[in-house]
């Protein structure tokens, strides 16, 4: 039987902001994604989900962001490799306090937004989040888009990574996400998501925005817990993933 994991952005509240239907959805997927307080999350928040996970038995990972709450993450940033390493040691380790605390373990990373598009095509960043992950715990798992520059630095480097898909995501034919401001960047059709993650999973496969089919690798899905269609997705897409004989298991 194929395995896939399946994992989500969660934990993304902080103060009186609330984002996202994180208890539902961490009883329908296989890893979760952290917010670590840069880009979305709060000390309160941050605990609250581990325990939530822990309480499931899914696997933890840490989504360590860009420092932009107002921006949630999502506007680049002219940051420096030394800021970018110091970032991710920062809220990784912020992250694991909580899991262990409560008697977890961390498996992942997977950087945030802008962050982890940025470092999809700059190696250069890539890699200096790559060193900061392996020196913090070399045996954490790196999630980087298919493909991606991020996904070489960390091979590089001596961790194991796991690519990336998007369920309700486009692609252009370099196998990049289309913009969010660009129109038909977010698939919003679930049985077209369906469809297009069964091809990814089972054929390595993915229909681009410009009508072509390119090859991708496919280790991890990405859900969007913060819309509002997100619970449903997620049951239609384990539904579709169980009558395809594809068992969701976490990459450990």
């Amino acid at each position: 039987m194929k395995k896939i994991d399946l994992n989500s952005d969660l934990g993304e509240s902080f103060g009186r902001y609330s984002c996202g239907n994180d208890y539902e959805i961490i009883k329908r997927i296989s890893s979760a994604n952290i917010a670590c307080g840069f880009h979305a999350g709060d000390p309160v928040v941050m605990e609250q989900t581990v325990s939530f996970a822990l309480k499931e038995g899914i696997a933890i990972g840490a989504h360590p962001g860009l420092p932009d709450l107002m921006g949630f993450g999502r506007r680049r940033m002219n940051i420096s490799l030394k800021e970018a390493r110091a970032y991710l040691i920062y809220q990784i380790g912020a992250l694991d306090a909580f899991v262990k605390a409560l008697g977890g373990r961390l498996q992942h990373v997977k950087p945030h937004g802008a962050l982890y598009n940025m470092a999809a095509s700059d190696y250069n960043l890539a890699r200096a989040i790559a060193e900061a992950i392996y020196d913090v715990n070399s045996e954490l798992i790196l999630v980087g888009l298919a493909n991606s520059q991020l996904i070489k630095a960390g091979e590089e480097v001596g961790l194991r990574v796991a690519n990336e898909v998007f369920a309700d995501r486009a692609y252009t034919n370099d196998g990049k996400l289309v913009s969010r401001r660009e129109l038909g960047a977010v698939i919003k059709d679930s049985s077209l998501v369906v469809g297009r993650v069964l091809n990814m999973v089972l054929d390595n496969k993915v229909e681009t925005i410009e009508g072509n089919e390119v090859e991708i690798n496919a280790d991890t899905i990405c859900v969007h817990g913060d819309t509002e269609s997100a619970l449903a997705l997620v049951e239609q897409l384990n539904q579709a993933l169980e009558e395809n004989n594809i068992e969701v298991v976490s990459l450990l």
